[in-house]
């Protein structure tokens, strides 16, 4: 290695290595800047004045809602309720052990639903007891009807 200074206040030169004298063209770059900062200005105007445009229209409308509002009578919520929620009376997990026996209930009991038809409810066990012993009724095929 060399002890020498090498720094002669000369660009570096070398016949095979070339570089551009001016990379950069400094008011180009400072006219886009200018430019960026006039976009970025008038953005930020144009924004704040669809703000207040709506927040304003906002408030109009809230205010009519509030004097509708106070115009009628508070009205009770429709049903059915969500259970479990303020102001609901009752277990939700009672309410479910009730609609389940009521179910068994219905699902175990006899009944005609159209005497005339011979139509009638049975229990769930006895409705398979019968398919198993008979089988099912078997109906005959729909008649193939001409295709288009």
């Amino acid at each position: 290695m060399s002890t020498e200074q090498h720094n002669t206040g000369q660009d570096p030169v070398h016949k095979d290595v070339g570089f551009e004298a001016k990379d950069i063209q400094v008011p180009w770059i400072l006219k886009f800047l200018v430019v960026m900062a006039v976009v970025l200005v008038a953005s930020y105007y144009l924004c704040w004045a669809i703000y207040s445009v709506s927040l304003e229209h906002a408030r109009r409308a809230d205010v009519q809602a509030a004097t509708a509002r106070q115009a009628e009578p508070p009205k009770a919520l429709p049903e059915p309720f969500l259970q479990g929620v303020p102001g609901h009376e009752t277990d939700p997990q009672q309410d479910l052990r009730d609609m389940r026996a009521r179910e068994r209930k219905n699902l175990s009991q006899t009944r005609w639903v159209d005497e005339k038809a011979g139509i009638a409810e049975i229990p769930v066990e006895e409705a398979m007891k019968i398919i198993s012993e008979k089988g099912l009724p078997v109906t005959a095929p729909a008649p193939a009807g001409k295709k288009k």
